[in-house]
């Protein structure tokens, strides 16, 4: 993955005001989202990993039963970048898609 330009502190915090449900943790962004059945949680990771995958940039997942707790940093930069932000909104756009 390229190396993408780290954010300042004021510009993750209002990256993090628009994206309702995400948290940092240090150098990472994470959010656990919680679906009807485990196949609705499983079909929401595979629909991110599409989305990983085109954007080329990918989110750790941790899957437990109906909750998917995704986080997102841009270890090639060390730390958090527009990349991550953006894969965030897009696993929020996902995850209402599916109601």
């Amino acid at each position: 993955m390229p190396w993408a330009p780290l954010l300042g502190e004021p510009e993750i915090a209002s990256e993090l005001e628009r994206l309702p449900g995400w948290t940092r943790d240090g150098d990472a962004i994470f959010r656990t989202i919680r679906s009807a059945t485990f196949r609705e949680a499983i079909a929401l990771v595979a629909r991110v990993a599409d989305a990983a995958e085109s954007a080329d940039h990918h989110p750790d997942m941790l899957i437990r039963w109906r909750r998917v707790t995704f986080t997102l940093t841009t270890y090639a930069s060390g730390g958090l970048t527009a990349k991550d932000f953006a894969l965030a909104a897009e696993i929020d756009r996902l995850a209402a898609e599916r109601g």
